[in-house]
């Protein structure tokens, strides 16, 4: 099962980096748990200084955008 978390504060682009995560896994199939970590002590210990972030399995993958799906879609297959 992958661990994915969206480091944001809760902006309207880390609500829409979350939806198209979940888009994504579900559309290939995974089975994953998604998390928010929205304490900017927590997100600063990840290394991330702009959001919205995603990571995948405790590796960040994205910081400061919202990836297209297609780009999503890879991040996601390529951690298998």
């Amino acid at each position: 099962m992958k661990k994915l978390q969206i480091l944001g504060t809760g902006c309207a682009k880390c609500n829409a980096l979350t939806e198209a995560t979940k888009k994504a896994a579900d559309e290939l199939g995974l089975e994953y748990e998604i998390g928010k970590v929205a304490d900017i002590k927590d997100i600063m210990a990840f290394g991330v200084m702009r959001t919205p972030a995603l990571a995948i399995d405790g590796t960040v993958k994205v910081t400061g955008k919202v990836p297209s799906h297609t780009e999503l879609k890879a991040l996601l297959s390529a951690t298998d």
